[in-house]
């Protein structure tokens, strides 16, 4: 294999017309120029400068070698070029994975702050499988997702940033008994119909785990993967549910949205990345917007918070 080094020696040599004004334009010694050359011809197996009186011309494959540095040269300044802007986050490639609810509230806010700050990174955005929450960025195929922490934490080599804490809140027809009151006890919903609201997965284990607390099990009657038609359920007098609160923004009417207590179930959101791309500008300025969008969004999620003390 030829050396690239080398082939830049014979280049300056082609270029210059002779070792002597090389070594100087390099920094070397003539003899220093000469064994480069003298090295680079045993690798290509034939002569690649001839003498010409006092100097050197290039033969046929020293001209050919001399053209194709200068096209490698060109394709190395063009590639540390390249790799000194994706160092600096000014270009690259993001693949973030996302759950719908933290989609219109932190995912959109953060991104707008992103595209800012770094105009020419491409984002590929994606809605991940709730049960297997942190797979693609464990295996390399994601940069970030947000996730509701799963129940036996992270992974090895994936770190947990804490976003937020989205309290669930009871969602009950517009003309339920317990809707005149500012909060509810969990356990007041054990004899009522449930709507579900929640995929398999964490969040639905939050909720469960909650109700195990005050002592029953949700009876579901109807169930929906998605809090709008959830919510419909509900306004429609089907049951009660609960609906977390980033999951309630733009509810509909018909439903009374109510504090919960004893216990209060919570979703803990993080942003689930490797521990060896924090370092990557690109990547550090989206967990620094989704962590802003995130304390924009705490007053609304703290105040059930701050009913409990």
């Amino acid at each position: 294999m030829l050396d690239v080094r080398r082939m830049q020696v014979l280049r300056a040599v082609v270029t210059s017309g002779s070792v002597t004004a090389a070594a100087a334009h390099l920094g070397y010694t003539p003899s220093a120029v000469s064994q480069q050359v003298a090295a680079l011809e045993k690798e290509a197996g034939i002569a690649l400068l001839e003498r010409v009186g006092r100097g050197v011309r290039p033969t046929a494959a020293g001209r050919l070698l001399a053209q194709r540095t200068a096209v490698i040269s060109e394709s190395l300044a063009e590639a540390e070029t390249a790799l000194a802007d994706l160092r600096a986050g000014r270009t690259g490639r993001l693949s973030v994975r996302y759950f719908t609810s933290v989609g219109p509230t932190l995912v959109a806010s953060a991104l707008a702050r992103l595209r800012r700050e770094h105009p020419d990174v491409r984002i590929d955005l994606r809605l991940i499988d709730p049960e297997d929450p942190l797979a693609e960025v464990e295996r390399g195929e994601a940069d970030l997702a947000i996730v509701v922490r799963p129940r036996h934490g992270g992974q090895e080599g994936v770190r947990l940033v804490h976003l937020l804490d989205d309290a669930y809140l009871a969602a009950l027809p517009a003309g339920h008994p317990l809707a005149a009151q500012r909060v509810v006890d969990l356990a007041d919903l054990a004899g009522e119909p449930w709507i579900g609201s929640e995929p398999p997965g964490p969040c639905l284990d939050v909720m469960l785990e909650s109700c195990a607390a005050a002592g029953f099990a949700p009876d579901f009657v109807a169930s929906s993967e998605d809090y709008a038609t959830a919510l419909g359920f509900v306004a429609a007098g089907l049951g009660v549910g609960l609906v977390p609160r980033l999951g309630a923004a733009g509810r509909r009417t018909g439903v009374a949205l109510r504090r919960v207590r004893r216990p209060e179930p919570i979703r803990t959101i993080h942003a689930a990345v490797r521990e060896g791309t924090l370092s990557q500008p690109a990547l550090r300025g989206l967990l620094d917007a989704l962590e802003e969008a995130a304390r924009d969004s705490a007053p609304a999620v703290s105040s059930s918070a701050s009913a409990r003390r």
